[in-house]
């Protein structure tokens, strides 16, 4: 094993720290301010990250991607985690693997136009009856003829206001189980599918939230991802790799970023006629957080290196899902502690930050959720499969 990067990776890794630093991180106080993004700097935010080669990074050249492996997309990623949600998206895009699964003909139509900037879009698969358990959906896509029907409610569906089309998860075969589930592309604007209200959210300012309801909606055999009944499957594997570096590495670049601050804050800030950061137990807080997000970033990069393997690290993913957001809520909380008052006060990137860490903990999965993965895991193959060196 061996940890160091390569002068590519570093070289890799300095780009996107620069271009956040500079592009990114003047603006969140004016996205926080207006609760969304003007379309004329999303516009310039996104041009510079594709002329730097960094939008759709994840998508093989073939396509017009930046063709990185998982470790090479997970490193990047946490230098995004650094910025507010709403900047990244605009600037790097949220091109899924999942679209590589389509025809020929279905990624000349959606997924070249994603890779390019000229369609954005998100995946459906929330509903209010069913968020960490993906196979409880009820939209139901029927057959007609040689297509569907989709009939359905969708909820917190992230950039969905923004989106030009979705990957929207269906039940088409209700006897079957988890094996009935099926997934569907849909355009915005086609007859039937309508977007509902924004739902207002305690963080993540700009990114917009929305219900989306479908009724009667004609889809054609080409509308179709994938085979039917794979939906399921297919779902998991695009939310394992958003689970990974969307969350996982963004945790710890979010978490890293706190980290800073605090000590730089422990450094300068004096109390009693020295530094705060010689009062141990602000050295207790900081080691603290060092140690945890040490340890979240070196899981991120297992399970990435898993991935480029061509294993199987979905139970890895959950650790690093719950792990990695865990991490994140805690070292935002000793933040708020360390810097005091200020740490509450709106003046301090602090207070947001800890307002948008707690949702990690929530969406594409709750901890609760993905520790029950990781145990059925053990239960079935033995502790073996996480606690030894080889297995």
């Amino acid at each position: 094993m061996d940890f160091a990067l390569t002068d590519e990776q570093r070289m890799m890794v300095e780009t996107a720290r620069r271009f956040v630093a500079a592009e990114l991180l003047p603006l969140e106080e004016e996205v926080e301010a207006k609760r969304q993004l003007d379309t004329a700097v999303a516009r310039a935010i996104f041009e510079k990250s594709r002329a730097l080669g960094l939008y759709a990074m994840n998508i093989p050249v073939e396509y017009g991607g930046g063709g990185l492996s998982a470790v090479d997309t997970c490193l990047v990623e946490e230098q995004f985690g650094h910025a507010t949600d709403i900047l990244v998206r605009r600037a790097f895009g949220n091109v899924y693997e999942v679209l590589l699964i389509g025809t020929e003909a279905q990624k000349e139509r959606w997924l070249k136009p994603a890779v390019r900037g000229e369609r954005t879009f998100s995946v459906a698969f929330t509903e209010p009856g069913a968020g960490s358990d993906a196979a409880g959906i009820k939209t139901r896509a029927v057959r007609q003829g040689d297509g569907w029907v989709l009939n359905g409610h969708k909820h917190f569906i992230s950039d969905g206001l923004y989106s030009d089309f979705f990957v929207v998860s269906a039940v088409t075969d209700p006897a079957a189980g988890a094996r009935g589930i099926s997934l569907f592309l849909v355009d915005k604007g086609i007859p039937g599918f309508t977007i509902g209200r924004d739902q207002p959210m305690m963080g993540l300012a700009g990114t917009s939230h929305v219900e989306m309801f479908f009724e009667n909606v004609p889809l054609g055999p080409d509308h179709l991802l994938g085979s039917e009944g794979q939906g399921l499957t297919l779902a998991l594997e695009t939310l394992g790799r958003i689970r990974l570096a969307h969350i996982g590495a963004r945790c710890v670049g979010k978490a890293t970023r706190l980290l800073r601050m605090m000590t730089d804050h422990a450094r300068e800030r004096r109390q009693f006629g020295k530094a705060i950061g010689e009062h141990q137990m602000i050295q207790q807080m900081l080691a603290d957080s060092a140690m945890e997000v040490n340890a979240a970033r070196l899981m991120v990069l297992h399970a990435a290196s898993e991935i480029d393997q061509g294993r199987d690290p979905r139970e890895r993913i959950s650790m690093v899902k719950a792990y990695a957001s865990e991490t994140l809520g805690r070292v935002a909380d000793r933040a708020v502690q360390v810097f005091g008052g200020m740490g509450y006060c709106r003046d301090m990137p602090i207070e947001r930050l800890y307002r948008d860490a707690r949702i990690f903990r929530i969406f594409d999965g709750t901890s609760e959720i993905h520790r029950m993965v990781v145990a059925r895991a053990m239960l079935k193959h033995g502790a073996g499969r996480f606690a030894d060196v080889i297995e």
